[in-house]
This record gives structure tokens, C-alpha cells and sequence, in this order.
């Protein structure tokens, strides 16, 4: 019933649709296509209903990755424009922070200590001079 000297013949999807689109585009006859191919007119019938139904996923496909390409993008302008305002911000507390440090020690140089406010015994002296300066 079937020749056993016919050995089965695969094709990759790219050969498919380069078979289909010689049908479609170039107008070679199916029958001419299964007998250079050496397969059966079912098969070839089988690839064009495949090829059909799944058409819409070449556009949607198409679509879906230009819109998930274009979140990404958006996300990658966010993020950027968050680490921008981070160095930013990180930037005026540093400035803040070194204005800070000098007047401190600026203050620290110009206030002078007096040698007798030194105390002799731990706390007797410090006591009598706060409360000198807070009468």
C-alpha cells in the first residue's frame, strides 16, 4: 500500500515558508512543489493551513515586543532621571556638610580659651565658670 523505498522528508520553517511563498508569490503549482519535494499534497496543505492560522502572531508578536520595548525605555528614562536627582541631592548635602565642617572650625580657631579656665580639680572650676557666664 505505501512504498517502503520513500524515506521522509523534513523540512526546517524556514524551507516551509519559502515552499509557500513560491506558491503564493510565484505561482508554481502544488503538484510541481510536492513532486521537486517529494511530499504529498496533504502535507503541503497542512503547512498553508498552519501558516493561515498563526499569521496574526508575526504582527501581534511585532507589536507586543515594540510595546514591551518601549516600557523598558520609558523605565530606563525613569530610573536615569532618579539616579540623576540622587547625585544631585548627594551632591547639596556635601556642600552642605563642608560649609558645615569650616565655620566649625573657623569658629573653633577664633574662640579662644582663657589659661585660668582650666580647672585644678576635675569639676570645681567648670562649675564656677558656668556660673559666672550664666549670671
Amino acid at each position: 500500500m505505501f512504498p517502503t523505498n520513500k524515506t521522509h522528508r523534513y523540512c526546517s520553517t524556514p524551507e516551509k515558508v519559502a515552499i509557500l511563498k513560491r506558491h503564493l508569490l510565484e505561482k508554481a503549482p502544488v503538484s510541481d512543489l510536492c513532486d521537486e519535494l517529494g511530499i504529498g499534497p496533504s502535507l503541503f496543505y497542512r503547512w498553508q493551513k498552519e501558516f493561515f492560522e498563526n499569521g496574526h502572531a508575526a504582527f501581534a508578536n511585532n507589536r507586543k515586543s515594540k510595546a514591551v520595548e518601549d516600557a523598558k525605555q520609558r523605565r530606563i528614562e525613569q530610573l536615569e532621571a532618579k539616579l540623576q536627582r540622587k547625585n544631585e541631592v548627594l551632591s547639596e548635602l556635601m556642600e552642605e556638610y563642608t560649609q558645615l565642617k569650616t565655620t566649625i572650625r573657623h569658629r573653633a580657631k577664633t574662640t579662644a580659651i582663657p589659661d585660668n579656665a582650666a580647672p585644678s580639680r576635675p569639676g570645681e572650676a567648670a562649675v564656677s565658670s558656668w556660673t559666672a557666664l550664666s549670671s
